[in-house]
């Protein structure tokens, strides 16, 4: 048994690689061998034998495996060495970045506007894309004959057989806030993002574009809620405290009073960034639900009152974003795309910053 702890421990000090190392482990450790053949005899020796040659035959497998480990630590220290001598890498050549798709800048400002109404306590609803008329300007307050279904240039579907005319693309998305005072039990506050679609074409209209409003129905709600819910997302989303807003008195059918929402803009290098009052610009439409509308949904309007609001997402993203031409959104230029797209990584947040 010494000669063999002697001759095991001699060929693993002169293993000269991890292969012939692993030979020597077989050898003396593997099912057949010399160990392990000692270990087998151990179940024929009588209790005395067994009592004297266990703790040597033990001791002769622990020195074994003890042996072979400091060893192999040795081998595998000798070849990192031999790669770090051997190898370089030169550290001035570029990166291979992987080629990997953006997101949209539509798709970016959605996520911006969910995740700043979401902690404004606002809902995120949404409605079908082809309408009725009932829901797109009826309960709206605008009846057949009013002017406004003219300006709103809409793509109607053909007339059935009776000659109704049925069926549209919704011309804004507030179809949306009408499904959800039917459905849904007030108080209410919900933003609604989406396509919409209107018969009109340039630099800064096109015939799909999309859109966001939003809706609040509750007891008590004033013009001062809606100034503040105004202000407090713009400052969110443009990221600047600066933000100054001017209300002009409009018109629109579904809300009494009605304004037009302007943003005050200073010029920085040159250029128009929102912040400021240098001048203004015009970035929202806003007002305090009609009450015909409120009774139209099936509510009081002298137990429930609210305020609702809509802006072009595209706009929003022009804006915050420099691009000066609406077209360029839809053109599917993946150039265009790569330029101003966002890192599906870059998860929009108000603790992060809505811009990341």
């Amino acid at each position: 048994m010494d000669q063999l702890r002697e001759d095991v421990l001699a060929a693993i000090d002169v293993a000269a690689g991890p292969d012939a190392l692993e030979a020597v482990r077989v050898h003396a450790l593997g099912k057949q061998g010399t160990v392990t053949a000692l270990l087998k005899s151990l179940g024929k020796m009588t209790p005395e034998e067994r009592q004297v040659q266990g703790p040597r035959i033990h001791g002769l497998r622990e020195a074994v495996n003890a042996a072979i480990g400091a060893r192999r630590e040795k081998l595998e220290a000798a070849i990192l060495a031999d790669k770090l001598a051997s190898e370089t890498l030169d550290m001035t050549l570029p990166v291979d970045v992987p080629t990997s798709g953006t997101v949209h800048p539509v798709s970016q400002v959605m996520d911006e506007l969910a995740e700043i109404f979401a902690d404004l306590g606002f809902a995120v609803a949404t409605g079908p894309e082809i309408e009725d008329d009932w829901h797109n300007f009826t309960a709206l307050n605008i009846p057949d004959t009013h002017p406004a279904r003219a300006m709103h240039d809409t793509f109607y579907f053909p007339p059935d057989d009776s000659g109704e005319q049925k069926m549209l693309l919704r011309t804004h998305t507030s179809p949306v806030q009408i499904r959800t005072m039917v459905d849904q039990k007030p108080p209410i506050r919900i933003i609604a993002p989406g396509r919409t679609y209107r018969s009109d074409s340039d630099a800064t209209h096109t015939p799909m574009f999309h859109q966001v409003e939003g809706l609040v129905i509750d007891k008590g709600i004033t013009l001062g809620h809606l100034k503040w819910t105004l202000e407090t997302f713009l400052k969110a989303f443009f990221e600047r405290d600066d933000i100054v807003l001017r209300l002009r008195p409009s018109y629109f059918p579904f809300t009494e009073p009605s304004a037009e929402v302007d943003v005050g803009f200073s010029i920085e290098k040159g250029k128009r960034v929102i912040g400021g009052s240098e001048g203004w610009m015009e970035v929202l439409g806003s007002g305090m639900v009609h009450p015909k509308v409120i009774e139209a949904c099936g509510l009081d309007p002298k137990e429930w009152q609210g305020f609702a609001f809509g802006c072009g997402i595209d706009r929003l993203a022009m804006l915050k974003y420099g691009m000066d031409d609406l077209r360029a959104f839809f053109d599917g230029d993946l150039r265009w795309l790569r330029h101003y797209g966002f890192s599906a990584l870059d998860v929009p947040t108000l603790s992060g910053g809505v811009g990341a």
